[in-house]
């Protein structure tokens, strides 16, 4: 496993272009290692394309750096140990179970061809357990419901063990427990040391990240802690002041909320 930097991801002159259309221009971007960084802006801002970018898995001009060396530089094998994905609207047969999907996410640390070993077989139970889908865990997919599937590929992407994760769209399909379990599990992942990079719509579950970054019209706005004023006057700005930030008093300290303006 490659040593942290104190930046997990670089992004310099990052562009992408889909036929005419310029998705992101020239985005600049430095995601620091051990932290909760949450991407967030309108709709067609660029959030999703941006992710992908950094995850290697859109085409762009520009670099993107992995804790500190090119992305393409590194081998497929050891990238795929360090850095787990999560994209928006996966799927997997409808035939295969909770169980054999999660231990999909250890393929990057077995050798080709060689079955599950005791570490990885641990592995699994532990996440499954921690996703609350150890009970689901001989169910087929296609029986699942919209949220369980989404538990079951976060608990794929979690059974990686990487350290760079990135998650687009999480929260789609779970209701407000799960949405706070996942916020749970991402405090945990920081709280080991674990970079989480997000996309999120939800803002009022963003704004609890150590920061956001801010796009709009494919260029990064404002990238800063998700506590500051700077912060949330880019956010409000970025919808056209169409939210506002309001503080809320919880466990001694204040937690912003966004709430529709008139």
């Amino acid at each position: 496993m490659s040593t942290p930097t104190p930046h997990a991801l670089e992004a310099q002159q990052l562009s992408v272009t889909l036929g005419t259309h310029a998705v992101l221009q020239q985005v600049k971007l430095h995601i620091p290692s051990g932290r909760w960084t949450c991407i967030v802006g309108p709709n067609g801002a660029g959030k999703s394309t941006l992710l992908r970018a950094l995850a290697g898995l859109t085409p762009c001009e520009g670099e993107v750096m992995l804790q500190g060396r090119r992305l393409a530089d590194w081998p497929a094998r050891q990238r795929a140990q360090t850095l787990a994905w999560l994209g928006q609207n996966e799927t997997g047969a409808s035939d295969l179970t909770v169980h054999d999907l999660v231990m999909l996410g250890r393929l990057p640390h077995q050798r080709w061809l060689a079955p599950p070993n005791a570490q990885d077989r641990q592995v699994v139970e532990r996440v499954l357990r921690q996703t609350l889908l150890w009970d689901l865990r001989d169910r087929p997919l296609g029986q699942l419901s919209g949220g369980e599937r989404q538990r079951a590929l976060l608990a794929r992407a979690l059974a990686v063990e990487a350290q760079v994760v990135l998650m687009d769209e999480p929260l789609a399909s779970l209701d407000p427990p799960h949405q706070a379990d996942w916020l749970a599990w991402v405090r945990a992942l920081v709280a080991q040391g674990i970079t989480v990079v997000s996309v999120l719509h939800e803002l009022n579950v963003a704004l609890q990240a150590d920061a956001l970054v801010v796009v709009g019209q494919g260029r990064v706005l404002h990238h800063g802690p998700a506590d500051d004023a700077a912060t949330h006057a880019a956010l409000q700005a970025v919808f056209d002041h169409r939210i506002r930030l309001h503080a809320l008093a919880a466990d001694g300290k204040n937690r912003w909320v966004a709430l529709p303006h008139a």
